[in-house]
């Protein structure tokens, strides 16, 4: 319902909300977003000081290089131009100044954070995890050197944000928000508003363009005909499908896998049972003496507050592992229907009943072969695939090139045409890329000219690529004779659009002076102009499933009795609003709104005291900016295309 109060506070709030408090979560993410910010050994001019501490421009520009390459996972067409045009570099500046100076408050009020708390954080982040699930050293300093980073910068980051999280994680849980606060918001969603719109159309005509003209246009508008940077990307896949032959089990491993596990084909005894856990064992005796009794075992479960467990086709092995040994003993000694207990278990007492019994068959060595043979394909498969991936990458680390990779490892090399960083190739319309070239695409368009190769995951079966960037083909205009007839129906589409704007904009000049909306039109040369009443309250703008509505967003924003122009969608002409009547909402006779909007606020709310908390705080530490380093970092960024030398 507040959509537009929430982008409204959100934009002032992203700074600290996205990019100090997730600071942590981050670095979990998107481990090439971690960088560390020394506090001594500046090196370069400084470009912002908070207290005794400084930002020097070769923190800032690693620390941009490090979000744009963050940014571009989630969108490859970005580019750093865009980035700085967008306000990255004063972005990222904020961030970095937000970090330091909550820190620096935190000490100054005498707040740790612990040695042992940033390692535990550290433990944590599932991105460092190896295959048992627990924190892999080896991995941390993969990262460390794929990011040119020290342990030292790393953990002081996490200090930082842990920090941060102390002092503005209460303020972000606030969600209260006084009815008072809330009813002007209400009212003002309350508000109607009624005009006319008048659609003015664009409808192309006029004379042929000559070639003069069109070569015009083109030399005006040669971005739209360029074609984007396309790469070729080489690799090399890696699937079950190529390994199978490896992982194809004998008969001699198939015969061995089955005497090693002669108890699970042999002939067992399984058990369907019952159990309740009690913590103490006065009530255990009392609920077991119940079911001796004739009572349900779930029924007298249900009497003492408790919930009787069932497991079926137990094995004593499966059963010791579910409940205790002392507890799968006494019930494979009892027969079926059997009451067991109190039995001490690993918490408390334990009251069993044995629901069934039932004797399970052997299985000779042909019985078994089709699940054996399953299991050993699926482990020969994972240990074949982690075989050659361990190879290739100790390979690329002594230096190999893509072709000896793809040599030594017998893999079949293939290339991708030149395509975009969407996959597709603006040349060749037909052309669909394999659902695997996701991730090749990515890492193709992360890479650099002369880059080593790199390994990719293309699938969850544990299939991955050998990628190599084969050559970048620069982004340029198509030459004017391959687009000819597109020219020609751009500029005409542009020649009608400026004729409807000059009539639009003759119409509302005479609209602003009083003149009626039919009379204006008729002036203006747009008589057959379309005219249709518009009335909405202000809750509608952002009502539609595409977004606010633009004519709406006009409408609100204007004084009663003007008018205003805008353009219409999808280039159709212009659009005259004139503005006739505003009607007050009053959110006091319609409660629910109220309700709504002090939830919608909510939401939001806490971030808003974070952002003044440390607005406050940057203010009391005198937080500075040099201008001029600002601008020599964006221009360097700017200049080098962000890379990262």
């Amino acid at each position: 319902m507040l959509g537009f109060f929430r982008r409204i506070i959100n934009s002032r709030i992203g700074v600290i909300v996205s990019g100090v408090v997730l600071g942590v979560i981050a670095l979990a993410f998107a481990l090439g977003d971690v960088t560390g910010l020394s506090a001594g050994g500046v090196t370069g001019g400084t470009v912002a000081r908070v207290g005794d501490q400084t930002i020097s421009e070769a923190e800032l520009t690693r620390r941009v290089q490090d979000e744009l390459r963050g940014v571009q996972q989630r969108n490859p067409n970005v580019d750093m131009a865009q980035f700085i045009a967008a306000g990255g570099v004063e972005s990222v500046l904020d961030r970095m100044l937000n970090g330091i100076a909550l820190q620096e408050y935190g000490e100054d009020q005498g707040m740790v954070v612990s040695r042992a708390l940033v390692g535990s954080e550290l433990r944590n982040i599932p991105a460092l995890k190896g295959p048992t699930g627990k924190f892999d050293q080896a991995i941390y300093e993969q990262v460390l050197a794929r990011n040119r980073l020290t342990d030292a910068q790393v953990q002081s980051d996490i200090a930082r944000e842990t920090m941060v999280q102390f002092l503005v994680r209460p303020q972000i849980g606030a969600s209260q928000v006084p009815q008072t606060l809330a009813l002007p918001y209400a009212s003002l969603l309350l508000e109607k508003r009624a005009g006319q719109v008048a659609l003015i159309p664009a409808t192309p005509g006029g004379p042929a363009p000559t070639d003069a003209e069109l070569q015009a246009w083109y030399g005006r508008n040669l971005q739209r005909y360029t074609v984007p940077e396309r790469r070729v990307i080489r690799y090399a896949q890696v699937t079950p499908d190529s390994v199978k032959a490896r992982a194809t089990p004998t008969d001699a491993e198939i015969a061995a896998a089955y005497g090693r596990d002669k108890a699970r084909w042999a002939a067992r005894e399984t058990r369907s049972v019952s159990l309740v856990t009690v913590l103490d064992q006065a009530a255990a005796n009392t609920l077991a003496a119940k079911v001796r009794g004739g009572a349900s075992i779930a029924d007298a479960a249900r009497a003492a507050g408790l919930e009787a467990r069932k497991l079926e086709g137990q094995d004593k092995a499966a059963l010791t592992t579910a409940a205790s040994a002392a507890v799968a003993d006494a019930l494979f000694a009892a027969p079926s229907g059997g009451v067991v207990g109190p039995v001490r278990g690993a918490i408390g007492f334990v009251v069993g009943k044995v629901d069934g019994v039932a004797q399970v068959p052997g299985k000779t060595l042909a019985e078994a072969r089709p699940t054996i043979v399953t299991e050993l394909t699926k482990t020969k498969t994972a240990d074949a695939l982690n075989s050659i991936r361990d190879a290739v990458e100790g390979a690329i680390g002594d230096n190999s090139t893509f072709a000896e990779l793809v040599a030594d490892q017998k893999l079949a090399a293939e290339a991708t045409p030149p395509i975009s960083s969407v996959g597709i190739n603006p040349l060749d319309l037909t052309y669909r890329p394999q659902p695997f070239l996701a991730n090749i695409v990515a890492a193709g368009f992360q890479a650099e000219e002369g880059d080593d190769p790199q390994v990719v995951q293309t699938g969850d079966d544990g299939s991955f690529a050998l990628v190599a960037l084969d050559r970048i083909v620069r982004a340029a205009p198509r030459p004017l004779a391959q687009v000819r007839d597109q020219v020609a129906k751009d500029f005409a589409a542009d020649r009608a659009r400026r004729v409807a704007r000059t009539a639009a904009a003759k119409a509302l000049a005479a609209l602003n002076r009083g003149t009626a909306l039919p009379q204006a039109l008729s002036s203006a040369g747009a008589g057959n102009a379309k005219v249709q009443r518009l009335v909405a309250a202000r809750s509608q703008i952002n009502a539609g499933p595409n977004g606010p509505n633009p004519v709406l967003a006009l409408m609100f924003s204007m004084k009663g009795g003007t008018a205003k122009m805008i353009e219409a969608p999808d280039g159709q002409g212009w659009l005259l609003v004139k503005l006739e009547q505003i009607q007050a909402g009053d959110a006091a006779k319609v409660p629910p709104v109220i309700a709504a909007t002090r939830r919608d606020l909510g939401q939001v709310i806490g971030g808003e005291y974070a952002q003044q908390f440390t607005d406050a705080v940057k203010a009391a530490l005198k937080v500075s900016r040099n201008a001029d380093a600002i601008a020599r970092v964006k221009a360097s960024l700017a200049g080098a295309g962000g890379s990262d030398q």
